[in-house]
């Protein structure tokens, strides 16, 4: 690949084969179809949603419908019988802030949410730690872009907590400031996390002392920071399982209600290569043993698709995950 060439760059070189061999894994991939079967039953005024997840007293997995034969004959096995909830299950849950900012974890977000490349992202960066003029004084906004550290020094933190407490409230406040400790193992813990200076300059403050770019990326971070020290998310977790008459035939429903929505109020982290999980629907009140409508059947074909090529996000996070 390189004729003549005595060496190459370390990092690059490393980054050009995980492309490599992703693209022949891309051209080496074989579609496989499959069927899923979701179906709507009536729950009183309510709409429930479930999909098909054992037939003729089997479960299913990710292709026992491999076709479409299969699927319809699926199709009339449930709308020739009756159901009933055989189960509602609900446990309460509950999600935690993701710690302040690294170098590559800010490169990956600024990537999903804002669009920008990792090398626009350290310039945009490098701008608001060199800082703006104050009250006459020169004040850098941000602290170091380059850092492995997720820690926070104890003034900054009680300066969020603070804030946390006089904005949103005491309920979104943990009893004690949240820790957190890198996975890393050769992680250069030299410096803290990148995070505002201070807090209290919220993004509407630095509006007028910056650009559009340095602002959307200050807003960022100055969430991501306010974020990590908040109280978590609670949510409840509502699955319903329906059995036909002859419990040959299940379904289930599933559900995700924020009961409290903790640090959510102000930041969520993006989601790579994956479709985002969303809340599923909220589920109708229904108890075992109540007896289901079928409204709709809704048989649907699929196929596998193969890894999708890097984003620079992903790029970043994959070699983050293999210690380079």
């Amino acid at each position: 690949k390189l004729p003549g060439a005595r060496s190459a760059g370390r990092v690059q070189s490393v980054a050009l084969r995980l492309i490599c061999e992703r693209e022949a894994k891309i051209e080496a991939f074989r579609s496989r179809e499959y069927w899923t079967i979701d179906a709507e039953f009536a729950a009183g005024e309510r709409r429930l949603l479930a999909r098909l997840h054992a037939l003729d007293g089997k479960k299913l997995d990710k292709f026992s419908l491999a076709n479409e034969a299969q699927a319809r004959a699926a199709e009339a096995d449930i709308s020739g019988a009756s159901f009933s909830v055989e189960n509602v299950e609900s446990k309460p849950g509950q999600r935690n802030p993701s710690p302040p900012f690294t170098t590559s974890t800010l490169q990956q977000e600024a990537s999903r949410k804002l669009g920008y490349s990792a090398s626009r992202t350290m310039q945009i960066a490098q701008r608001l730690y060199e800082g703006v003029e104050i009250d006459g004084e020169v004040t850098g906004l941000i602290t170091y872009m380059r850092t492995d550290g997720i820690d926070i020094a104890p003034e900054a933190v009680t300066e969020i907590r603070d804030t946390i407490n006089s904005d949103f409230g005491g309920d979104y406040l943990p009893d004690a400031p949240r820790r957190y400790t890198k996975k890393a193992a050769n992680a250069q813990e030299a410096h803290e996390a990148i995070r505002p200076t201070s807090v209290k300059r919220l993004p509407a403050d630095v509006a007028r002392l910056v650009g559009a770019d340095e602002l959307k990326l200050y807003d960022l971070i100055w969430k991501r920071t306010m974020a990590s020290q908040m109280e978590s998310a609670r949510v409840q977790r509502t699955t319903i399982t329906i059995s036909s008459a002859d419990k040959q035939t299940g379904l289930r429903g599933s559900g995700t209600v924020i009961t409290f929505p903790g640090f959510l109020k102000l930041y969520e982290e993006g989601k790579d290569d994956t479709p985002d999980e969303k809340d599923g629907p909220t589920l109708p009140a229904v108890n075992a043993g109540d007896m289901l409508n079928i409204e709709k059947i809704d048989p649907e074909q699929h196929f596998t698709e193969p890894p999708p090529r890097y984003s620079e996000a992903t790029l970043v996070k994959r070699m983050e995950e293999l210690g380079i």
